[in-house]
């Protein structure tokens, strides 16, 4: 066992994991913070989307030891209280969501998303959240809501 430790969600956090265990594992299991979702085990439908010292990562593809002294965010810190992040929001108001699965991957990838670039086209918006699988709403009204959060 390995002792990892980090700030999640604002909030300094320790505990013991095995080598290989994964980021995702570590925050579900462990700080049983389930917003993060484990949707497919192999990297390609970015519902385990968390930030890592600021960037978007696929928390399925990290090892918990691998976050060692990093400050991870996962989807339950953006909201401050009952204040949805402007984000999250947007998703609400445009029917960005249907079941919900991946949503909290997406919301935290288009967080990245403008945070990097906040005033991105429809085009940049649909290939940064490429990585990002939806089955349910085809994609138009997520693509609306990251819009309407960056004032495009």
């Amino acid at each position: 066992m390995t002792t990892v430790s980090m700030t999640v969600n604002g909030k300094a956090v320790s505990g013991d994991v095995e080598p290989r265990t994964l980021l995702v594992q570590f925050i579900r299991e462990q700080l049983r913070l389930t917003g993060t979702h484990v949707g497919c085990d192999t990297s390609q439908c970015g519902a385990c989307v968390v930030h890592v010292n600021g960037n978007s990562v696929k928390s399925c593809t990290m090892l918990a030891v691998q976050a060692d002294g990093a400050d991870v965010t996962t989807i339950e810190g953006l909201a401050d209280g009952d204040t949805l992040h402007p984000m999250q929001e947007a998703f609400r108001d445009n029917h960005g969501l249907q079941c919900g699965f991946c949503t909290p991957g997406m919301v935290m990838s288009a967080v990245d998303l403008l945070q990097k670039n906040p005033k991105p086209s429809e085009h940049e918006i649909r290939e940064w959240l490429e990585g990002n699988i939806c089955r349910c709403t085809g994609y138009h009204n997520i693509v609306k809501a990251v819009q309407q959060a960056a004032g495009v």
